[in-house]
This record gives C-alpha cells, structure tokens and sequence, in this order.
C-alpha cells in the first residue's frame, strides 16, 4: 500500500518466514507452546523446515513438535480449526510475500505481510464452533511452470464461491455454534474476488462489517496471512459479548466462529500495524524490492556466499536466536566463544546462554557504505550497546527519510542477513531498527 497506489511491500531482506516470525514474536509466547506451525503458500524452501527456523528464531525449546502446512491460502485458519478442535497449546504463524509478474494486477493488489495466534485454555475469545468445506475451485494457482499467479475469470469465482462455498459452510458453522448470521457483530471474510462479501451477507442475512476487507484496502491481499491478520483486527475492535466470524478461503473453507469474552492479548498491535510497511513512488525500486525485476548490480554483487552444514549444525541455533553468553563475571558478549573476551576472565569457561533479541538498545556508531553492496543502498551498519552492555556490530535495516544516528533507541527484527542466488540458499540473523518506525515514505 502507499499514496499512489503500489502495494505493501516488505524489504529485500524480509520474506514468509521473517515475516511469520516478527508476527510470532507479538503473540503471548512466555511459556513455549506444544507445537509451532507454519503456514505459508510463499515459503522459500520447498525442503527445509519453515517451522524449525521459526522456532529457533524464537528461541523456544528444540523438544517443541513443529509443522508446517500450504497449499491453499486458507491453510492457516486449518492449522487454527485443528488445533482449536485439539488438545494443547499451539502457535500458529503465517507470512507471506508471493512473487508477482511486472504490471499485472496482482503486483499491485497483493501485500506482504504476517500475523500469528496462539491456540489454548484460557485467553478472551471463546471458540463456539467451525465449519469446513474442500472444494477444487481452480480461482488462481501457482506451479513450478507458472511461477506467478495466473487468475481466472473474476465472475465465475465470485459466482461459484458464494453459492456452492461460503454460503453453506458458514451456514453449517452457525448451526454448529448456535447462532444466527444476523447475530455476528464483526465478519473476517477473505474475499477471492470483489463483492463476494456482499453477496454472502445478501444470502445470509449478515450485517457485520467485514475487516477482511479494510486489510485488504489499506495493507493488500496478504494471502494465507490475511485472515489471521483481519482477525486480530476484529479481536482488538470487538467487546465482550461480541460474535466474530472468520472464514478463510481458498481450495475450499474454513469458518470459525468466536465470542469474545474479554481483553485479547496482544491485539491492540494489529492497529498500529496496518501503518507500517515500505512503500515508494519509485516503480522500479518497488520491482526491486519484491525480487519482481532481477536488476544488475555489477561485480560487487558477485561475492561468494556458500554457506556449510557444518557451521550452521555448530552456531546455527545461537545466530538464528540471536543468543549471546555472560562469563562468571557478568560481561556478556555475542557471539560466544570459548574464552570471554571480558579482559578479567584468562581461562576458558561455559557462557550463560542470554537471548539479545528482546531487549532495547542504542546506536553508538553508525556508518553509510555506497560501495559494499546491498539490494537498497546504502548499506547501513554500525554498533549497537544493549541495555545489559552487550555491543554487536550489525547492519540497520527499515531506514526512514532521517537514516540513522548515534544515539536512536533501536529493537532487533528478523531478516534474511545473506542471499546465495547461485545454490538457492539464504541465511537469516537480526538487524537492529529504529524502535519509533519512521513514517511511509510519501
């Protein structure tokens, strides 16, 4: 989304799973959960677990079943039906950042963006019951072959979809929770094309306003992200008493059906999330940013970024978790080594694990590289001091119109640190951000 009309846009350094995770990160995850799913129709790797990297980049414990669910773009209010129809705690987190052609459509309809639950006892929204349908209604499809959307006929889906999907799955999750469409005070309904809502809520007799539809306007179609994210819109807007209708679309239905009955953690964020994001008046940095056009960046760019098993086996959880060490004499430092490097301490000792990622911190230096290579430059790096006294040098990333200065209070974001285009591989670590989010470029 911006002011003239190009879609949300995360940065060159973010995609599904960084987005799924800062996502996580904003759910109540102080204890760790029973399971970690993630739920993505855009996932990077087709054969490495999403789900395990999320969990490492949440620092939760390696014992923590994971899995990860596509396929549709409803997979991720499936992973919710099932685990709300289950036992147990369960997180369930979703991101997206699809790939689309140059100049079509769905370059400008699509967002990227994530939105994560936790599925358990307790919490302010009581499950009153759900519905689903399977369906192979063919709207739009992605293949190996034709690796950006292709959409069929906007009439057909929103015929089809309204009659023979959404009407009698919602009809069927209503009698199971014993209540009346008329009775729904706010409706989570993803749309696969315009005017489905108002169609269903003709058939129905719904009256709810639908929030799926304000995401969409104001942040674009986040696709398997999307319900979960109108979701806890619609969570952060309800009262008690209040009846929330979610149903998630795509080769087929899923509908959830929710009383609230108090205070939702964590949802008052979605709010003030729908105004972040990276947009530009720039069309090819825009293609740039979402990978849509592959531009040249001369030799620079050609560094050799080969990443081995065996380190990523060895240091990976600590990287991925941003976990640093504190020595007997309480200096803690990242990374770790075998013996601190607190000038007090000669011997070699085993560090306390202490986790970075959650905690605030400064800039004390900063420095713009115009000749190191970066996919939006400058390259913007320097140390950060945190609050317990720990300094890293990092890279800053999500600069505002100001950049960056010594002295700004910054919070660490999960982003791809390395892309190895030639073997389809990347490497994820933490950049440090301005923690008051610059406003969207105009």
């Amino acid at each position: 989304m911006s002011r003239d009309g190009y879609r949300a846009v995360a940065g060159w350094d973010e995609d599904a799973l960084t987005l799924a995770v800062e996502a996580a990160r904003g759910a109540s995850i102080s204890t760790a959960p029973g399971e970690v799913v993630f739920a993505s129709t855009s996932a990077y790797f087709t054969e490495r677990s999403q789900a395990v990297l999320a969990l490492e980049a949440l620092a939760l414990p390696p014992s923590t079943r994971t899995r990860d669910v596509s396929g549709s773009r409803r997979c991720a209010t499936s992973a919710v039906l099932q685990a709300l129809e289950g036992t147990g705690e369960v997180l369930v987190a979703a991101g997206e950042k699809r790939e689309t052609q140059a100049g079509s459509p769905q370059s400008l309809l699509y967002g990227d963006g994530g939105a994560a639950c936790r599925v358990g006892e307790g919490g302010g929204a009581l499950f009153r019951g759900g519905a689903s349908m399977s369906a192979d209604l063919v709207d739009v499809y992605v293949s190996r072959d034709q690796c950006t959307p292709y959409v069929y006929e906007e009439r057909f889906i929103r015929d089809t979809a309204v009659a023979s999907v959404f009407a009698p799955t919602i009809r069927q999750a209503c009698d199971r929770a014993g209540v009346s469409p008329a009775e729904i005070t706010l409706a989570v309904v993803t749309e696969p094309a315009g005017g489905v809502y108002a169609a269903v809520s003709k058939a129905l007799g719904l009256t709810a306003p639908n929030l799926a539809t304000e995401v969409a306007g104001r942040a674009g179609d986040l696709g398997a992200a999307h319900p979960l994210f109108a979701l806890g819109l619609a969570f952060a807007r309800a009262q008690p008493g209040d009846l929330v209708l979610l149903a998630g679309f795509g080769s087929g239905c899923d509908v959830l059906i929710f009383e609230v009955q108090g205070e939702i953690e964590g949802a008052a964020r979605f709010e003030a999330w729908l105004d972040e994001g990276v947009s530009s008046s720039d069309y090819v940095r825009f293609l740039s940013l979402t990978g849509d056009l592959d531009l040249a960046w001369g030799m620079r760019a050609e560094a050799e970024l080969k990443n081995q098993a065996t380190v990523i086996e060895r240091i990976g959880r600590d990287v991925i978790g941003f976990i640093g060490g504190r020595d007997s004499l309480g200096n803690v430092q990242f990374p770790k080594s075998r013996i601190p490097v607190n000038p007090d301490v000669d011997k070699p000792e085993t560090l306390t694990d202490v986790r970075l990622a959650d905690l605030p911190a400064v800039i004390i230096s900063a420095t713009n590289d115009r000749l190191n290579y970066s996919p939006d430059p400058p390259f913007a790096f320097g140390l950060v001091q945190f609050e317990n006294g720990a300094r890293v040098m990092m890279e800053f990333t999500d600069r505002g119109p100001a950049g960056f200065s010594v002295g700004d209070p910054v919070s660490m974001r999960f982003r791809i640190k390395q892309l190895d285009r030639r073997r389809g591989f990347r490497n994820y670590f933490w950049k440090a951000a301005q923690s008051v989010r610059p406003a969207m470029e105009a």
